[in-house]
């Protein structure tokens, strides 16, 4: 089963990099995949879809955007998600999330300065945009992912049988 959401990942990361402007949201969506591996299957294999998932996306799609966005974000934080929100304090696992986020957009805009756009020193000139920007719809993201999370677990879990035997 892992596989398949390794390549159903992928597969979502392609149409994104096909259609641009879905770039974000199916690099969102692809981690939807790792949030079904953490409820449904544990230990190490959300570890191995995302990694999987992202080294596959970094390698062979053409516009590499989603596949960035998820290895340096979307794909990993549904594992931290649960992993914060388990073990610490409501208010401490917000600070945390949001530092995470942070740092993994301060990563995202130095590498897209010096990897993807080296002549787009203009982002860097407005950074401290970034977090005042990216912060609210982080929030709304967490949020969003919470009540899916809550709705497939209440709801849908029992009426889908693709993770059990």
């Amino acid at each position: 089963m892992a596989s398949v959401l390794a390549a159903l990942g992928v597969l979502l990361l392609t149409l994104g990099a096909f259609i641009e402007v879905l770039d974000l949201s199916m690099a969102a969506l692809a981690s939807l995949l790792v949030v079904f591996a953490v409820i449904e299957m544990g230990g190490k294999y959300p570890y191995l879809i995302y990694a999987v998932t992202a080294v596959l996306g970094l390698l062979l799609l053409p516009n590499k955007t989603p596949a960035v966005l998820y290895a340096l974000f979307a794909g990993f934080y549904p594992i931290v998600k649960a992993g914060l929100e388990s073990k610490l304090p409501r208010v401490l696992a917000w600070v945390l999330k949001l530092a995470i986020f942070n740092a993994c957009l301060a990563l995202a805009a130095f590498v897209a300065v010096k990897l993807v756009l080296p002549d787009a020193a203009l982002i860097l000139s407005y950074w401290y945009w970034l977090p005042i920007i990216g912060t609210p719809i982080f929030v709304i993201y967490d949020i969003a992912l919470t009540r899916l999370i809550s709705t497939y677990l209440q709801r849908w879990r029992t009426r889908l049988r693709f993770f059990r035997d």
